[in-house]
Protein backbone atom coordinates (compact mmCIF):
# COMPACT_ATOMS: atom_id res chain seq x y z
CA UNK A 1 0.00 0.00 0.00
CA UNK A 2 1.43 3.44 -0.93
CA UNK A 3 0.08 5.94 1.41
CA UNK A 4 1.25 9.05 -0.34
CA UNK A 5 -1.02 8.09 -3.39
CA UNK A 6 -3.56 7.46 -1.48
CA UNK A 7 -3.50 11.14 0.18
CA UNK A 8 -3.10 12.21 -3.00
CA UNK A 9 -5.86 10.46 -4.55
CA UNK A 10 -7.77 11.96 -1.87
CA UNK A 11 -6.66 15.18 -1.77
CA UNK A 12 -7.37 15.52 -5.57
CA UNK A 13 -11.71 14.06 -5.23
CA UNK A 14 -14.43 15.44 -5.05
CA UNK A 15 -16.27 14.78 -1.59
CA UNK A 16 -17.87 11.47 -2.57
CA UNK A 17 -14.54 9.79 -3.61
CA UNK A 18 -12.82 11.16 -0.62
CA UNK A 19 -15.99 9.42 1.49
CA UNK A 20 -15.41 6.19 -0.79
CA UNK A 21 -11.68 6.36 -0.34
CA UNK A 22 -11.88 6.68 3.20
CA UNK A 23 -14.49 4.08 4.39
CA UNK A 24 -13.44 1.24 1.81
CA UNK A 25 -9.47 1.78 2.03
CA UNK A 26 -7.98 -0.71 5.02
CA UNK A 27 -4.60 -1.01 6.30
CA UNK A 28 -4.00 2.45 7.52
CA UNK A 29 -2.98 2.96 10.23
CA UNK A 30 -4.75 6.01 13.05
CA UNK A 31 -2.39 8.29 12.25
CA UNK A 32 -2.68 8.02 8.19
CA UNK A 33 -6.49 8.28 8.49
CA UNK A 34 -6.19 11.36 10.64
CA UNK A 35 -4.30 12.80 8.03
CA UNK A 36 -6.69 12.47 5.11
CA UNK A 37 -8.74 14.23 7.58
CA UNK A 38 -6.81 17.20 7.26
CA UNK A 39 -7.52 16.93 3.47
CA UNK A 40 -11.31 16.89 4.07
CA UNK A 41 -13.79 19.76 4.26
CA UNK A 42 -14.59 20.43 7.79
CA UNK A 43 -18.34 21.49 6.91
CA UNK A 44 -19.11 18.01 5.61
CA UNK A 45 -17.92 16.21 8.56
CA UNK A 46 -21.32 14.93 9.73
CA UNK A 47 -21.59 13.39 5.81
CA UNK A 48 -18.79 11.39 6.15
CA UNK A 49 -19.69 10.37 9.99
CA UNK A 50 -22.58 8.79 8.58
CA UNK A 51 -20.99 7.13 5.79
CA UNK A 52 -18.19 5.80 8.47
CA UNK A 53 -21.15 4.40 10.80
CA UNK A 54 -23.12 2.58 8.29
Amino acid sequence: MDFEKIKQDFINADLDKKIKIYTTTSGLTVDQFKELLRYYPIKHLDKLERAVNL
